[in-house]
């Protein structure tokens, strides 16, 4: 099947910037959307934002003007450029894609990586 594996988290002061990465790994036919989601203990996953294969993106409004979604596509792998980091963006961010398995014909599937840990603090 498709691995996620997320990396890139850790502390940061406010104000400071990380950058997430998630690659792909495993049979993989084609990756159509993918995007990045945070988790707060207690509360429901959010988007933050994501991305078209095409490269048309979205964000959730907290995060607009601060983050940054891309993608390389040759590469199976999604980034999440964080700038601006407030203390409310801790959280554990999660990886997701949808993608058609090289294993399975004609269907698609979300996948999810095992998240990381992202925490803005002084």
């Amino acid at each position: 099947q498709v691995q996620l594996v997320e990396s890139g988290g850790g502390l940061v002061q406010p104000g400071g910037s990380l950058r997430l990465s998630c690659a792909a790994s495993g049979s993989i036919f084609r990756i159509y959307t993918m995007a990045w989601y945070r988790q707060i203990p207690g509360k429901q996953r959010d988007l933050v934002a994501n991305i078209a294969r095409g490269g048309n993106t979205n964000y959730a409004d907290s995060v607009k003007g601060r983050f940054t979604i891309s993608r390389d596509n040759a590469k199976n792998t999604v980034y999440l450029q964080m700038n601006s980091l407030r203390p409310e963006a801790t959280a554990v961010y999660y990886c997701y894609c949808n993608a058609s398995p090289g294993t399975v014909v004609g269907a698609t599937f979300a996948f999810w990586g095992q998240g990381t840990q992202v925490t803005v603090s002084s």
